[in-house]
């Protein structure tokens, strides 16, 4: 009886399952580092918003105060988004009439509120006390990144667990003074982590307690 299959498929049968494991074991990696990339975390994404803000321009360009806009940001769980009346308060005066700004003057003719797209949003499951960080001496751009330089407003950090635990770790080195944490310009000086150590202690941070599993997920 003549030979039904070449020699050769012998070799073909066992380089199947060693190139379906390889696959299997590539395709893995491959969403292992897809999942916990900046690009699936939205870094630096611009979202679409009914008014094209630039914190560029209100920040670095005119010289506003973080807490201008956010008036909530260091007493409230929520940084808070500034109701139409805030924007007003300047607009009322100057470009009155640019078409760019008609979305806030409908918002204030109408006593509507503007609906703005969220850049910075935490899950459900994870609890987020914004006074907490802002009295504790994190900076506004630790978190939100170099908003001073954003024309449009987006996502400066990835805001994933493994993100969130490096600082609590080694929150030493990325503590401010307080008079400091609305300042987009701060560099930490050469010496950040004898100031973070003192300022740990001086702010009364728990080292232990912000590293437990209870802390943000409650």
């Amino acid at each position: 009886m003549p030979q039904l299959f070449h020699p050769a498929t012998n070799t073909i049968f066992r380089a199947v399952p060693v190139g379906v494991l390889l696959l299997a074991i590539f395709g893995g990696w491959a969403w292992y580092h897809l999942v916990k990339s900046q690009w699936n975390a939205g870094v630096k994404g611009v979202h679409a918003q009914p008014v094209p803000f630039s914190h560029q321009h209100h920040v670095a360009g005119l010289g506003l105060d973080c807490r201008y806009c956010h008036t909530a940001a260091a007493e409230s769980r929520f940084a808070g988004i500034p109701p139409t009346k805030t924007c007003m308060t300047c607009h009322s005066q100057i470009w009155r009439d640019t078409p760019l700004l008609e979305p806030v003057r409908n918002s204030w003719y109408t006593d509507r509120p503007l609906h703005w797209n969220r850049v910075h949003d935490l899950p459900d499951y994870v609890y987020f006390n914004h006074a907490i960080h802002v009295n504790g001496g994190i900076g506004c751009t630790t978190c939100h990144g170099p908003v001073n330089q954003m024309p449009l407003t987006y996502r400066g950090a990835s805001l994933q667990m493994r993100w969130c635990l490096d600082c609590h770790r080694h929150v030493e080195q990325y503590l401010r003074p307080r008079n400091q944490v609305f300042n987009p310009d701060y560099q930490p000086p050469a010496n950040q982590l004898q100031l973070g150590t003192q300022l740990t202690a001086q702010y009364h941070i728990d080292k232990d307690a912000i590293q437990r599993c209870s802390t943000c997920h409650r």
